[in-house]
């Protein structure tokens, strides 16, 4: 026996567990704006254009979407893509459960009908597949189209499509085709200013300032060094890490050994030369 039941509750994508490739936001979302990203993100839903946020990883684009999301009071679901994840892990599948043959939404279709916030991280590393069944919900159709199913659904006005990627901070890293790229408003985004950085950091950790300000030296005279060859940057996260590592009793230099220089790089000689910036720094 066939049956497709009703789709998932929506409220079923506020409490995902750890097999579903959606997750909801969390609550109380610090984010120190740069510029004007908040007023082109609230243009943008009200318009219902989809946004794409551009710039290297732990600059705070996926703070900066949980945030709208709060003050928009909208739910957020995330999909952290990879070239694993296929169309069908999004858009939903049909289930055996006992006797009856089952339609399950996934995130995707889950958060198209419910109306939120649909966020895709690293959306250069979808396969093709999943780019596919995007072009349609991120243009002026706003549709998701289930060919398993042979529906059409048409995502509600206070939907929005959100997506992320890093465009030439990684080698090797995917680009994005015209076909999606250009279905988009963009938004820039990089490492805030010195002092912001350092509030930032205050603000996630409970740290002390004049230590927080060393951090962020830290971090820009190696991401100076990164614009010669490193792969990729001292992101913020490594930061709140290594100011979380501290407040809770971890040596400066040894938080920033274990929180900052191990997590960037395992060749030995970068290494070393990384741990003379912190000591010349510190």
């Amino acid at each position: 026996m066939l049956n497709v039941h009703d789709r998932s509750d929506p409220q079923a994508i506020l409490c995902t567990d750890g097999e579903s490739p959606g997750e909801s936001t969390r609550s109380g979302a610090f984010y120190l704006p740069q510029g004007s990203e908040e007023n082109i993100f609230l243009a943008a839903h009200e318009a219902m254009l989809p946004l794409m946020l551009k710039g290297p990883t732990g600059c705070g684009k996926t703070r900066f979407v949980e945030a709208m999301a709060e003050r928009l009071g909208l739910e957020l679901v995330t999909v952290a893509c990879n070239e694993d994840t296929s169309a069908a892990d999004l858009v939903g599948r049909y289930l055996i459960e006992g006797m009856e043959t089952i339609w399950r939404d996934g995130p995707v279709a889950r958060a198209v009908r419910a109306g939120c916030l649909l966020y895709l991280d690293e959306i250069a590393e979808a396969r093709s597949d999943v780019i596919t069944v995007l072009h349609s919900l991120a243009d002026h159709r706003r549709q998701l189209f289930i060919d398993r199913t042979n529906e059409c659904v048409v995502a509600p006005r206070r939907f929005m499509l959100i997506a992320s990627y890093n465009p030439g901070y990684q080698q090797g890293i995917k680009e994005l085709k015209p076909s999606l790229r250009q279905r988009f408003v963009s938004l820039d985004f990089t490492f805030s200013e010195p002092e912001d950085e350092a509030t930032i950091i205050v603000r996630e950790t409970g740290m002390d300032a004049a230590t927080a300000k060393k951090l962020v030296k830290v971090a820009n005279k190696v991401r100076r060094l990164g614009e010669a060859g490193m792969s990729a940057p001292v992101s913020t996260r490594l930061l709140v890490n290594a100011g979380k590592l501290i407040v809770h009793g971890v040596p400066l230099r040894t938080a920033c050994e274990s929180a900052i220089l191990t997590p960037l790089d395992d060749d030995p000689e970068t290494l070393k030369g990384l741990r003379e910036i912190v000591n010349l720094i510190l």
